[in-house]
């Protein structure tokens, strides 16, 4: 059963939504911070990048200035949707893993994007989050492919890592897409400042324009 101060947090950010979907301004994207020792603050020029294209290019009217925030703030629900990225550990405290799961049912969106290293640490975690459900692929069909960039064939490959397929994961919930898992992929890199990865333009815009695709999605939903 929910406290009362869980049930005014959710009547916010249920409220918070409603204000962007009918065109308020002030909408803001976070960084999730968290505890386990890995990298969560990893490519810091990613998140403004992928914000200035969205908002240059779909109309976004997104805050330039991106937040970052613990899993376990009651200010997560100010975010419609954050990015956790990074190369290490990942520990979720299970205060942290209540506040995550409630943040995602009411409405929120978790983009995770595996700086290599991050896989088993994150399905472990997501794992307390939804103890029911699964990390799937989603198909190539899948609207988030097919936004405002196509992507026919999934996820572009951004850095070779194992030299594997990029694969586009997703935990659905009731229906909805509430987390969604670029692997073998690296978009949060391929967003960085060109020079940091020495990243070609064309990798830096294929990794933009499907963050963009993320990004309105999301919002679309």
């Amino acid at each position: 059963m929910y406290t009362m101060k869980r049930r005014i947090l959710l009547l916010v950010f249920i409220v918070s939504f409603s204000f962007y979907r009918a065109g308020a301004q002030d909408v803001q994207i976070a960084l999730l911070k968290y505890k386990g020792g890995g990298d969560w603050y990893a490519n810091p020029t990613s998140l403004p990048n992928l914000v200035k294209f969205c908002n240059r290019q779909l109309g976004t009217d997104i805050l330039p200035e991106v937040a970052t925030v613990e899993v376990g703030s009651s200010g997560l629900f100010n975010y419609p949707f954050v990015h956790i990225t990074g190369h290490g550990n990942i520990i979720f405290s299970p205060e942290e893993v209540d506040n995550l799961r409630n943040y995602l049912i009411s409405g929120g969106f978790l983009e995770v994007s595996d700086n290599y290293g991050l896989d088993k640490y994150i399905r472990r975690e997501m794992k307390k989050v939804f103890p029911d459900l699964e990390f799937v692929e989603l198909p190539f069909n899948h609207p988030i492919y097919h936004q405002q960039f196509d992507f026919p064939h999934g996820l572009p490959k951004i850095h070779r890592h194992n030299g594997k397929n990029a694969q586009g994961f997703g935990i659905i919930y009731k229906g909805r897409l509430v987390v969604f898992y670029d692997y073998e992929c690296d978009l949060g890199d391929g967003w960085e400042d060109t020079e940091v990865h020495h990243d070609s333009q064309k990798k830096h815009l294929e990794a933009l324009r499907m963050g963009a695709n993320i990004v309105q999605y999301v919002f679309g939903q």
